[in-house]
Order: C-alpha cells, then sequence, then structure tokens
C-alpha cells in the first residue's frame, strides 16, 4: 500500500511540476430552431501550477496575429468570421474563476462555481484511459462528464471542475453543447493571453454581470449612444452616427434570435 500511494504521489507531482494543455473539439447548436446548424471549434484548457486558462483557438490565433502586427506598427483586423472569444481562468483547489467576457467592454467577472457532481458506476474508454460517468446541472441545464483519475486535474472545459480527474467529454442533455478531447502534450513555454487593448476592462460580480447581459440582449447598442460619430465615405455618402447606431440595433438583435440556445441557458430565462 506505501509503495502504491508513493506512486501515486509522485505521479501528481510530475503532471503539477509540467505545464499541460489539453486540446478539446467544441460542437453546439446556437440556434435551437436550427439544430442542423451546427458549429465547431477547438478549444484549448492551459493548466500550470497557479491557474488553468480554458479559450478559442481561432480567436487566440487572430489576437496573437494582431497583437505581433501592433509590436511591427502595422494596423491590422481580426478576420471576417465568427469566433469563440470568452476565456475562464480557473485556480487549484477554489471554486472561484474568472470569466472574461466581451460585449462592447471586456468584462471580468469574478464568480463562485460550485458543481454537485453524481458519480455513476459507468465507465469506458477515452484515449487509452478508463473514464468515468459523472453528471451535475449548471447554467439551466443537465450536464454528462466523463472524467479519468489518470490525468490528475480536476478540471475540464468551460468552468466545469471539482471531479477527481481531467473531464474528457462532456455533453448537456439536449446535445446542443459537446465538448470531446482530441489531444495533449506538455510544454515548457508559459502561457501568456495576448492583450491588445482594445478594450475598457471592467471588473465585476457575476450577479452584476448577469444585469449587464441581459440588458445588452434587449438593448445591445446602449453602450454606444453618442459614441458613434457622424461619417462621410470616400464617395461623398454621408451617414449619421444616430443612423448607423440603428443599423448596429437590427443587426444585433437579429444576431440574438439565431443565438438563442447560449451554453448558459439560463441568462435567456
Amino acid at each position: 500500500m506505501k509503495h502504491i500511494q508513493l506512486f501515486l504521489l509522485l505521479s501528481f507531482t510530475l503532471f503539477f511540476a509540467q505545464k499541460q494543455q489539453f486540446i478539446y473539439e467544441y460542437r453546439f447548436v446556437p440556434d435551437s430552431t436550427d439544430r442542423s446548424a451546427v458549429r465547431t471549434e477547438f478549444m484549448a484548457l492551459n493548466i500550470n501550477s497557479t491557474k488553468s486558462e480554458f479559450y478559442g483557438l481561432e480567436r487566440f490565433k487572430s489576437d496573437s496575429a494582431m497583437l505581433a502586427d501592433s509590436k511591427k506598427g502595422i494596423f491590422s483586423m481580426p478576420p471576417n468570421k465568427e469566433m469563440i472569444g470568452e476565456r475562464v481562468i480557473k485556480y487549484p483547489n477554489s471554486s472561484k474563476l474568472s470569466y472574461i467576457k466581451i460585449l462592447d467592454e471586456k468584462y471580468i467577472v469574478e464568480q463562485d462555481v460550485k458543481l454537485n457532481w453524481n458519480l455513476k458506476n459507468e465507465f469506458k474508454t477515452i484515449m487509452s484511459y478508463k473514464a468515468q460517468k459523472a453528471t451535475t446541472e449548471f447554467g439551466g441545464r443537465r450536464w454528462i462528464a466523463w472524467f479519468t483519475s489518470g490525468i490528475p486535474f480536476q478540471d475540464g472545459p468551460y468552468k466545469f471542475s471539482g471531479l477527481p480527474g481531467l473531464i474528457l467529454e462532456l455533453e448537456d442533455s439536449t446535445h446542443s453543447h459537446i465538448f470531446t478531447i482530441k489531444g495533449m502534450k506538455d510544454t515548457d513555454e508559459e502561457f501568456i493571453y495576448p492583450n491588445l487593448n482594445n478594450y475598457k476592462e471592467i471588473k465585476i460580480t457575476y450577479p452584476q454581470f448577469v444585469k449587464v447581459f441581459k440588458t445588452n440582449r434587449k438593448n445591445p447598442v446602449a453602450s454606444l449612444i453618442g459614441k458613434i460619430p457622424d461619417q462621410t465615405d470616400s464617395s461623398g455618402k454621408f451617414t449619421s452616427g444616430q443612423q448607423m447606431l440603428k443599423e448596429i440595433e437590427t443587426m444585433r438583435l437579429e444576431q440574438f434570435k439565431k443565438d438563442n440556445n447560449i451554453i448558459e441557458i439560463n441568462l435567456l430565462r
């Protein structure tokens, strides 16, 4: 028994001494009225001894390229495509996390997430690891997770953590949001997410964020009032700031109609 305990201790020490990156495929249905329109993005979970950070790889690559250009004095724009911009920073042995969400400002949301996991006596193999089933409820959804104690991080995709091992697969009961691990690697590189300093940063509590989020869904241009100047394009066409504001409002409200199946569905209720 002492030999087994020593082996487990050494395994945990080895894992936490390294920096680990886990790649997940994230498949989701943005519009519940069109379940055939499935989006896919790859997400990264970077873990070191002090924190973990979960983010979309497309946005990370775009921000990294723009930051590199800015250091050369080049002004570049992000690609014209939808990208997941949310980030989640979690801390070992803590239920507290930081959720970073960009609306018209960058909100850094301090949140306490305590998940009540129910472990099931069901197992399957994922990437050669023995995985156990667990269920919980979060964000207005029921979730099914498969985790392995073979990778000793009590972490997982998005805001999910707290199981005795890494979450390898995660899916809600409506099959609208599915995270599946696709790869992992050790790295010696110190991870720093690129900061473009192009948004005002606002630190708020989660209840405050809920109010901001709901207000934004009802009036998506409230924070832009008085900030958009009149403009004249190269052909001489004049557009007032008020007209542009109305066009932005119409566009965003149409986008929200098709974005009705968000991961934390309780925010829309």
